[in-house]
């Protein structure tokens, strides 16, 4: 199966039931992981991932798919305000093609613009102070980004 799907529509089609979805917000210093539920609704936060190597990073994110059985990856794609894509979404897709050998689960993106801006006033009004914030924005950013995607593939459900 090992397929990269440009839309969360596509992707839907080969979506495994009863499987938890990983969220990822890649950054150049970090991976922001979530995960969702079994059911796909909720996307919870799980860790910020300090990258070194890719295959570092790599084995890390199989680590997680492999004890959580994880049934698709989610990235976060970064384009700019207009749409247009950047370096940053250039190196996001890079990523998605050194990973998709390595697990044998579908691989979408989403357009995860203004989610580190949603979570980081989220974790602003919850009084988070600043350190913490820095520890945990990136996975609280994956999570916007995958329940962007949960509640997108609800839509698409109850529409068929």
């Amino acid at each position: 199966m090992n397929t990269i799907f440009e839309t969360i529509e596509e992707m839907a089609e080969v979506l495994p039931p009863m499987q938890a979805l990983m969220g990822l917000d890649l950054g150049t210093k970090t991976i922001g992981v979530a995960v969702s539920d079994s059911f796909q609704s909720v996307a919870t936060p799980l860790e910020t991932v300090k990258r070194k190597k890719f295959g570092i990073d790599a084995a890390r994110l199989i680590d997680i798919i492999d004890k959580r059985s994880i049934g698709a990856i989610i990235l976060g794609l970064p384009r700019n305000m207009d749409g247009s894509e950047g370096p940053r979404c250039q190196s996001t897709r890079a990523f998605a093609r050194n990973l998709a050998p390595l697990v044998v689960i579908p691989i979408g993106f989403w357009d995860e613009r203004l989610s580190t801006v949603a979570a980081e006033r989220a974790l602003l009004e919850a009084d988070t102070t600043r350190k913490r914030r820095a520890e945990v924005i990136d996975h609280v950013a994956a999570s916007y980004i995958l329940q962007g995607v949960l509640d997108r593939l609800g839509h698409i459900r109850s529409a068929q």
